[in-house]
């Protein structure tokens, strides 16, 4: 029996840690987007660069992200007895990114965004002086995770599929920068002394805790109005699906404060970004 939960934590750790599970999330979200918008594009060409892109660019950041031996955090200490797999599920990433980005050429500009962005989020972890300059800056590390995934799983589709749906689109976007904001914020305050020991400069590390908490609950009220906003665009349904995470997100703070396992801020929090898809897809498959 033990050997079995040992079995079963150890592959769960895996998909966690070697960024499977995000590269998952990141494909549902996308998968969600198309839905609610109708878009019509080669959807399964996109949701392969979108998985293995993600794989990529995890692997790249936590490669870069130190943890010696003394190292508390479960993911740093997993990553650390694991360099080597790292750099493979970077390389194996980086060609499937390169191989499905091929059929999607033609969209070069839209999906260069993407990949700045993407860029942007690790680079302050680079130890060269163009790249430190980045972590001064104030709004730099929360802000470009969030327009990424934004980006990369609501405004990106609708790009290639090159079908701009005005409102619809302007308000499934900010509905899902809002929430995904809040929740950064909370692996942010998490990271707060760090970041501050190491010169990394965010809103979270400029403000006080008051004014986090303020910045947090108005980020997840954002959420709930622009996803009210979508009412005429799509079903009643969709509109509780869309705001489940929200009020989940709403009740999660003190909890994450009080509880920094890495089970909490890599499953649960980052799993919150894909709920309403996963809700969407069980009232797809509902019929509803």
């Amino acid at each position: 029996m033990q050997s079995v939960v040992r079995i079963t934590r150890s592959f769960f750790n895996f998909l966690l840690f070697s960024s499977l599970y995000i590269a998952f999330c990141a494909v549902a979200m996308t998968w969600q987007s198309n839905e609610m918008l109708g878009l019509s594009y080669d959807h399964s060409t996109y949701y392969a660069f979108v998985f293995f892109a993600t794989i990529c660019s995890y692997n790249f950041h936590w490669y870069l992200t130190p943890g010696g031996i003394e190292a508390t955090s479960q993911r740093l200490s997993w990553n650390n007895r694991r360099r080597m797999l790292q750099i493979a599920l970077y390389l194996l990433g980086l060609i499937g990114a390169v191989w499905f980005y091929w059929p999607l050429r033609h969209h070069w500009f839209p999906v260069s965004g993407a990949i700045l962005l993407t860029f942007l989020y690790s680079a302050p972890k680079l130890a060269y002086p163009p790249f430190i300059w980045l972590r001064k800056i104030a709004i730099g590390k929360t802000l470009f995770l969030t327009f990424v995934w934004t980006y990369v799983t609501t405004v990106l589709p609708a790009f290639i599929a090159d079908e701009v749906h005005g409102l619809s689109l302007a308000w499934l976007t900010c509905h899902r920068f809002f929430l995904i904001y809040a929740i950064c914020i909370l692996f942010d305050n998490r990271d707060r002394e760090q970041d501050k020991a190491e010169g990394i400069r965010s809103l979270i590390t400029y403000f006080d805790r008051n004014g986090v908490s303020r910045l947090y609950y108005f980020s997840v009220l954002l959420a709930a109005v622009f996803a009210g906003l979508l009412w005429p665009y799509v079903p009643a349904w969709t509109i509780g699906t869309l705001l489940v995470p929200v009020a989940v997100t709403a009740m999660i703070k003190r909890y994450s404060e009080t509880h920094a396992s890495d089970y909490v801020y890599y499953f649960y929090l980052d799993g919150l970004m894909m709920l309403s898809a996963l809700l969407h897809y069980a009232g797809h498959i509902a019929g509803w």
